[in-house]
């Protein structure tokens, strides 16, 4: 290589077309346009200068960031399947054979365990913490261990070692619940979670659906309403409960009374003096990392804590969480040179992920962001965020202050998790990737919604070896899901991107229409609303015999009373979402961010309730998956709802 050249490998450019040398110029004193050296006097002072300015530059060109290697060409992540420009497979595959295994060795998630314990053997495998103390790991022996104990168990009580033996588990996170799973997995049985939010009627519907005799609770209140159940008379299946906590000898009683064997965990799994290993957590360097899981300590509200302590280096994140770490950070900035300095900081480190560079020792990370990646440990490499859209605003700052890969997948459970994943080296935003090497994609005609495949619009359908066989014992409604050809029909409406990535552009299932015709896709509106500074969590509601939308806003607690003090509002959380004029402010602010992401008139709500408690999990307005459910939310705010339509017609 000529020595031009070689200078000129050294030169990186950023996004907007210029290289750090010329951004760099632009933070130092203005020199003028001609000048030679000889033509100058030089002072000591200036000789120092010149000095540093080298130094700095060497500094700067030894830790610039080397471009990341996509695996494929970024500007053809997919491939048409036999020349359908609507069916598409992974760029990575050398033909149209789907992968079916990674490797050879690991087929099942029972083999995938093993390699990890092959792998890592008495390293650490599970966390928990208690309150205020570090967090204690459970070693992948004794993991094994315990889960063979388990399993050996659960046969000794009658359960048969074959996939047709349902085991259903009623616990919360912990590491119990992953070694019950592996216990069920180590002799072929099957899990079946179960969850406080299906409520009664869902409950007793799969208790019985799958015959489920053997249940794991973590605690006694669960177990309890397991036995209302069975004293009822409507779960007969019923026989056995496996608890991870103590128990009352009333509890004991009650389960005698209807039938129910009640054992504590230590019953069916007796200690023995060796069993007990329990590994602090210290950082390899190795090429051959440690692969483990640390659990929350149960408290959602604490869990920033935990991410802090864990130090995690994976982190798996609904898009929900990621905005509120982006509005904690935004809003965190008050005087206006911090605020200059922290854009001026994240354009930086965006141009030189648009170049396919990323890192986290720049010295905007030492300047400016290195608190905000301390908050979540220091120790991130890799981001993974699914379940529901991002804002590629959003993502895009995210990936620059945070300083680790992050990555968007789409999927559902129908499918075993994903079916397209961003590929490395791209760190554009927008889309979901390109299909995995294990799925093709294809989009199908939506007349109703004027979307057609051969437009690169439609709805989006999966197959391949990931794809599920069926809902238990309901052919009518698998044979609605998947259709002759094999094909998963999501329900969601995609759109192929030119380099062959896909978006997500709507949602077919949860459609709706208005009274003048229009179809409404709710939840791609609140995905836009929840981008309002003001708003942490929003339903949004239309009916057939009306002719536009309405909300329900449940406030953001952290930022909403000083934002509401800005506008001149002063008074208590729960007073301001009592106030019309507040109600109308956050209306005004929501109908702005809505036109600027291009929502139609009719899409846009034009009336709200504020709401002062948010939707959770527990009071059942969310799913375990943090979405929404939408029959609640209807039942729990039909009395608003009622009242916004009457009050609009008056």
């Amino acid at each position: 290589m000529q020595f031009q050249d070689w200078l000129r490998s050294l030169r990186f450019t950023g996004g907007d077309g210029k290289s750090e040398m010329d951004n760099l110029k632009t933070l130092l004193p203005s020199l003028p346009t001609s000048f030679s050296l000889s033509s100058l006097s030089l002072s000591p002072s200036s000789i120092i200068g010149l000095g540093a300015l080298a130094s700095l530059t060497t500094y700067w060109l030894v830790t610039r960031p080397r471009p990341t290697q996509p695996p494929c060409d970024l500007q053809a992540q997919s491939i048409p399947v036999q020349g359908d420009q609507s069916c598409r497979r992974s760029a990575l595959l050398t033909d149209d054979n789907l992968l079916e295994f990674y490797y050879e060795d690991t087929k099942t998630v029972y083999d995938m365990f093993q390699r990890g314990l092959q792998i890592a053997g008495n390293g650490p495998c599970l966390g928990f913490r208690n309150p205020g103390e570090p967090y204690q790991w459970i070693s992948y022996t004794e993991v094994s261990e315990r889960a063979q104990v388990l399993g050996s168990g659960l046969l000794a009580k009658g359960c048969k070692p074959n996939p047709q033996q349902f085991v259903g588990i009623f616990a919360q996170n912990r590491p119990e619940w992953v070694i019950a799973e592996l216990a069920c997995y180590t002799f072929s049985m099957a899990l079946v979670p179960l969850y406080d939010t299906l409520g009664l009627e869902a409950m007793v519907h799969i208790l019985n659906l799958a015959e489920i005799s053997m249940v794991i609770c973590d605690k006694e209140d669960k177990a309890e309403s397991l036995l209302k159940h069975k004293e009822k008379g409507v779960t007969p299946a019923l026989s056995c409960l496996v608890l991870f906590n103590p128990f009352s000898a009333a509890l004991l009683e009650r389960g005698r009374k209807c039938g129910v064997e009640i054992l504590q965990l230590s019953q069916i799994m007796p200690p023995k003096p060796q069993d007990l290993a329990v590994v602090c957590f210290t950082s390899g360097t190795t090429v051959n990392t440690k692969k483990m899981v640390g659990f929350y300590q149960g408290d959602i509200s604490l869990l920033m804590d935990d991410i802090k302590t864990l130090k995690p280096t994976f982190f798996p994140v609904v898009p929900r969480l990621l905005n509120r770490i982006y509005d904690k950070i935004v809003g965190s900035v008050t005087s206006p040179l911090r605020r200059a300095l922290l854009h001026y900081g994240v354009r930086r480190k965006q141009a030189e992920l648009s170049s396919g560079g990323g890192r986290n020792n720049s010295v905007w990370d030492r300047l400016i962001f290195n608190k905000i990646q301390a908050s979540l440990g220091g120790n991130l490499r890799f981001i993974l965020t699914a379940s529901a859209p991002i804002s590629p605003t959003v993502l895009s700052f995210l990936r620059a202050t945070l300083g680790c890969l992050i990555f968007e997948g789409y999927g559902q459970t129908e499918c075993t998790a994903g079916c397209t994943f961003s590929m490395p080296g791209d760190w554009s935003a927008g889309h979901v990737g390109a299909p995995l090497p294990s799925a093709m994609v294809k989009l199908t005609d939506i007349p109703d919604m004027n979307y057609y495949a051969k437009n690169g619009e439609g709805e989006i359908c999966i197959r391949g070896h990931s794809v599920f066989r069926g809902y238990l014992k309901d052919e009518e409604r698998t044979g609605e899901t998947l259709d002759a050809d094999g094909w998963l029909h999501t329900g969601d409406v995609g759109q192929w991107l030119p380099n062959g990535t896909l978006r997500i552009v709507d949602r077919k299932k949860h459609i709706f229409k208005l009274s003048q015709g229009e179809y409404i896709a709710p939840e791609k509106i609140e995905n836009v609303y929840t981008r309002c500074v003001p708003v942490l969590q929003v339903f949004v509601h239309g009916d057939s015999l009306q002719s536009y939308l309405i909300g329900v806003v449940v406030p953001d607690p952290e930022v909403f009373v000083d934002w509401a003090k800005e506008r001149g509002i002063v008074g208590s959380y729960e007073e301001l979402c009592q106030n019309p004029d507040v109600k109308k402010a956050v209306l005004e602010d929501m109908t702005a961010v809505g036109k600027e992401a291009g929502l139609k008139s009719f899409e846009q709500v034009k009336d709200l309730y504020l709401h002062p408690d948010m939707f959770s999990v527990s009071n059942g307005l969310l799913t375990p998956t943090l979405k929404s459910r939408r029959v609640d939310l209807r039942r729990v705010f039909s009395e608003q709802i009622a009242r916004m339509y009457r009050k609009s017609s008056v």
